[in-house]
């Protein structure tokens, strides 16, 4: 038996490929919607992708078994409280996927979802009856369990899903030996809860012992941790939940589309008509000099998902990228369901030197610098956009603190006069509020290069 886990940081989403070489066999669990990866791995075991197995339908991507499904014609499993507008099995508690020495039992959990489904796997040739490994998607990380709070638009409450978790986890789960590999669906970084740990993968009895979710409480208590303090969900959340239940275009389509080279007469004419300008380079190369209207979302930073949360989503976008850069930027769209990419700038940046008319600059200043203007007692507007955790643990004096997941809708805390300093943990999120400020006029906004990082270094440095 072969068992693979496909790691895909920028989306920390954990993939998984089942196979028995011997039989010409495999299953993938939870795919990516790129699907290359599994296609490859399985030609080099001599294997045929027939069996994609989804955990729920996830918010934060998109995930590949249509994909999978025209490559191969493999059959997708979908836990029996799932409705999809493609052909699929249900699956419910016990139901048995059996190829060669594997043997997949499914167990429904619901509670981060209504659907939520884990795949239990035995291995045939060594131990049957012993459960070797679980794929738990969103039910169990490692460190946390599946936020229960997001499904509030169909009409399902936090608390009733919550209390289904603790039936879940107690009466299914926690009933494996603890030797059970668990096998999640994301990792450290993901919005899919709230303290997820740096592992991709532990054990049964590892998270028993350490996991927080998982210590001796009552149902009640139970439903009162894990519905608290959870982040605000970015808004693609629901519209990928959605595309995961229906039939929809494939990813080279999207591909197709979003890879056309357009001239600057071209692109500008689509933002004239209404496109998104998404400039995908590094903070410093946007600060010299964009598209008048870009958003800078780098591709270095979490790219995808701010994306998701700050784009209109069925609105069409044009990029401005490095070269050689357009594919991953249009792939990495692609797998938050972005697929309204209709080309990029030919040229680049490079494209704008001689057209003033279409350009932007804005203003950048290291946060060494500004720290020390800061303690020469110098008054400034200051706007801290990251998380409430990273300000409680290192807090910023008299900054006005905005996490940019909610920027758009408090704008009007935002200080009026300027020049407004914006600054996140590192420099990449701020760009982005940057971006956004200088898109509703503000010509003053300053992007604080190395964010607090170098902030607080300057102070231990000063210290020293």
């Amino acid at each position: 038996m072969e068992v693979q886990q496909f790691y895909l940081g920028c989306l920390a989403h954990a993939s998984y490929l089942i196979a028995d070489p011997k039989c010409g066999v495999a299953a993938v669990i939870d795919p990516q919607r790129d699907i290359e990866q599994y296609v490859r791995r399985a030609e080099e075991l001599g294997v045929e992708i027939r069996h994609v197995l989804l955990t729920h339908f996830h918010a934060d991507f998109v995930a590949g078994h249509l994909e999978l499904r025209d490559r191969y014609g493999a059959t997708i499993y979908v836990g029996r409280a799932g409705r999809a507008e493609y052909d699929c099995q249900p699956l419910a508690d016990g139901d048995v996927i059996e190829f060669g020495v594997v043997r997949i039992v499914a167990m429904e959990t619901p509670g981060h979802t209504p659907e939520g489904i884990c795949y239990v796997l035995h291995d045939l040739h060594t131990a049957p009856e012993t459960p070797k490994a679980v794929f738990t998607g969103d039910t169990l990380f490692v460190g946390d369990v599946g936020r229960p709070d997001l499904m509030a638009s169909v009409g399902v409450t936090a608390e009733e899903l919550a209390g289904q978790l603790y039936h879940s986890l107690h009466d299914k789960l926690l009933q494996l030996p603890d030797s059970t590999v668990v096998y999640p669906a994301h990792g450290a970084g993901s919005m899919c809860g709230k303290n997820l740990g740096e592992e991709t993968f532990s054990t049964i009895g590892q998270q028993r012992a350490f996991n927080y979710a998982l210590q001796p409480m009552t149902k009640d208590e139970f439903i009162a941790v894990v519905t608290a303090d959870q982040p605000t969900a970015p808004r693609y959340f629901g519209f990928d939940a959605q595309l995961n239940k229906r039939e929809r275009p494939t990813i080279d389509q999207a591909l197709a589309s979003g890879l056309r080279e357009l001239g600057l007469a071209e692109f500008a004419a689509a933002v004239a008509n209404g496109a998104q300008v998404v400039d995908c380079r590094e903070e410093d190369a946007f600060a010299a000099g964009t598209f008048r209207g870009a958003w800078n979302l780098p591709l270095s930073g979490s790219f995808a998902t701010w994306s998701g949360s700050l784009l209109e989503l069925r609105t069409p976008i044009v990029l401005l990228a490095d070269v050689g850069k357009h594919t991953e930027a249009v792939t990495r769209l692609a797998r938050v369901g972005i697929d309204t990419c209709v080309g990029y700038l030919d040229g680049g940046a490079d494209a704008l030197r001689d057209h003033p008319e279409y350009l932007q600059t804005t203003g950048r200043i290291d946060a060494r610098e500004l720290r020390a203007r800061f303690e020469a007692g110098e008054e400034l507007a200051i706007v801290d956009v990251r998380t409430p955790r990273e300000v409680e643990a290192e807090p910023l004096p008299s900054a006005v603190h905005v996490p940019l997941i909610q920027l758009a809708d408090r704008i009007g805390e935002v200080p009026e006069r300027g020049p407004l300093y914006v600054i996140c943990r590192s420099g990449k999120r701020s760009a982005t509020a940057v971006s956004m400020l200088a898109q509703r006029g503000r010509t003053d906004v300053v992007n604080v290069a190395g964010g607090s990082l170098a902030w607080y270094a300057a102070k231990a440095s000063a210290a020293r």
